[in-house]
């Protein structure tokens, strides 16, 4: 047992002397090499505290490679920008005045869940009041409002991506087929095609078409 505590505090003591050494970054700046290493170490750190049979070197010198690996990668980025937006990815605009880009999401296997929720997370209620959002490289989403918002009240998301939010539709006491029957007043008679739409407290309707089915 003492030789377990032992060796953990050894290790302990290394893995914190080695993130040292790689910098300081917060948790969400993570680039995708950083994320890999950690996991890494810990793996290696988990293989000598278990195994007592196997020498502290047997991890020790794999993390430092991976210390070193990951300093000439960061050297590398800070001197070859072709060679950072390769290797850490660039930002890419998912909201540009209000309107979704599905393909960018689609190319980062972004989902609306994760769209709404962050965008709940920066006090915005909905889409519409957006001027631009950016999905960074280490997947935060940088939010920028509209200096004046367009929503009113509450706004109740009743279509994303097609597909019919029926908790929203619940909580106004509607139900599909008056949703239909609206969106067709407005011109609007595929759900399918229709990208995002909301209704606001004052009774406004935006609606965002999805420009790859039409």
């Amino acid at each position: 047992m003492w030789l377990i505590i032992s060796r953990t505090f050894i290790i302990y003591f290394f893995v914190v002397f080695f993130f040292r050494l790689m910098g300081k970054r917060e948790i969400g700046e993570l680039s995708l090499l950083d994320i890999v290493i950690s996991i890494m170490m810990a793996e290696l750190a988990i293989i000598v505290i278990g195994d007592t049979s196997k020498h502290l070197f047997a991890s020790i010198v794999p993390m430092l490679v991976l210390v070193v690996i990951q300093r000439v990668t960061a050297y590398i980025s800070l001197k070859s920008k072709k060679f950072r937006d390769w290797f850490e990815g660039k930002p890419s605009i998912i909201i540009l005045n209000g309107r979704i880009d599905k393909k960018e999401m689609q190319n980062h296997r972004y989902n609306f869940d994760d769209l709404i929720l962050q965008l709940h997370e920066k006090g915005v209620k909905c889409v519409q009041d957006v001027e631009y959002a950016i999905l960074e490289p280490s997947g935060k989403l940088s939010v920028f409002p509209k200096e004046k918002p367009e929503s009113t009240g509450f706004v109740h998301l009743l279509i994303a991506d097609g597909e019919i939010m029926e908790d929203s539709l619940k909580m106004i006491d509607k139900t599909k087929e008056w949703l239909k029957a609206e969106l067709s007043k407005q011109g609007f008679d595929q759900i399918e095609q229709i990208l995002y739409c909301t209704l606001d407290g004052a009774n406004r309707w935006y609606i965002d078409l999805d420009t790859s089915k039409r």
